[in-house]
């Protein structure tokens, strides 16, 4: 196997566990409140993380007080902000529609871009940006299909715009950091923060469901520290515009195992969101208009 094709194949593994977070957000909505799972998520995830930073030799920059701002309002929207406006989301809408909406994300965060950054939008990304529309809005405004809700809906679109405002903090900050390091303080400040709210929700008060600790365990160590490791290997192995593309595979695979896994009808206004969102991506990735990477705040 060529090292370029060795490239795709954790490219593709890296997107179909982003894809199978919305499946576990759905089984943690069911059994403990979004910031306690959130801050269960990090408090696994954090040594993890720090142990692969001490394998690896990994080693902390030191930031000024600006970066430091940066980094805290990074990890409230894109850690905290993000998995808890998802499963709060999930709660409400199915799994298959807030897959069709995570699929946005690179469109989304170009938006963004364009709307705070004052960039200069190519007719490429203005397409993107339409059929990403087209394809939020095929699943929006049917909140009766497949066991979907516009509120629900609504939420998980917020998680995106969370998720797109951590990409644009990114480029703000003036300290250059590593991967594996800005990941696992992501982790450390992100359990802080949802820890916080996470106190008042009195997670115990009712008992906890032992698939929903399951399903954060699972968040924790394959989606967050697996599929980490997974993007980073093989966007090693291939060029950006390549790497890219790989981020449609996340809302496809998100849709099928609403349905193998949870058991949830696919209608056709999620086939014909997630083509739109495919379309949109595919679109935006030839176009070269922009590198996509795999947050560190998920």
């Amino acid at each position: 196997m060529s090292r370029q094709v060795q490239g795709y194949v954790y490219l593709a593994l890296a997107m179909l566990t982003v894809g199978s977070t919305v499946i576990a957000s759905k089984l943690i909505a069911s059994g403990l409140p979004p910031f306690s799972a959130t801050a269960l998520r990090f408090a696994i995830a954090f040594p993890v993380l720090l142990l692969l930073m001490w394998t690896t030799g990994a080693r902390l920059p030191r930031f000024s007080r600006y970066d430091r701002l940066i980094l805290i309002i990074q990890a409230g929207a894109g850690s905290v902000g993000y998995t808890t406006l998802l499963i709060s989301g999930l709660s409400l809408t199915s799994a298959a529609d807030a897959g069709v909406i995570i699929g946005t994300l690179p469109v989304v965060s170009a938006a963004i871009s364009i709307l705070l950054l004052r960039e200069r939008p190519q007719r490429a990304l203005l397409v993107a940006v339409a059929l990403a529309t087209a394809g939020v809005f095929s699943i929006a405004f049917t909140p009766g299909a497949a066991g979907g809700s516009l509120v629900g809906n609504a939420l998980i679109f917020l998680a995106v715009v969370c998720e797109g405002l951590f990409i644009l903090l990114n480029k703000r900050l003036k300290t250059e950091i590593a991967p594996l390091a800005q990941s696992t303080l992501m982790a450390g400040i992100g359990f802080i923060v949802a820890a916080i709210p996470a106190f008042f929700e009195a997670p115990f008060a009712d008992g906890i469901s032992a698939s929903a600790v399951a399903a954060v365990v699972y968040y924790a160590l394959v989606p967050t520290v697996g599929g980490f490791l997974l993007w980073y290997v093989g966007a090693e192995r291939v060029s950006g515009t390549e790497a890219a593309l790989f981020t449609a595979v996340a809302p496809v695979s998100a849709v099928m195992l609403a349905f193998i896994i949870l058991g949830e009808p696919v209608g056709l206004s999620q086939i014909a969101g997630i083509a739109c969102v495919l379309a949109a991506v595919l679109g935006l990735a030839f176009a070269g208009s922009r590198s996509v990477k795999l947050a560190g705040g998920r």
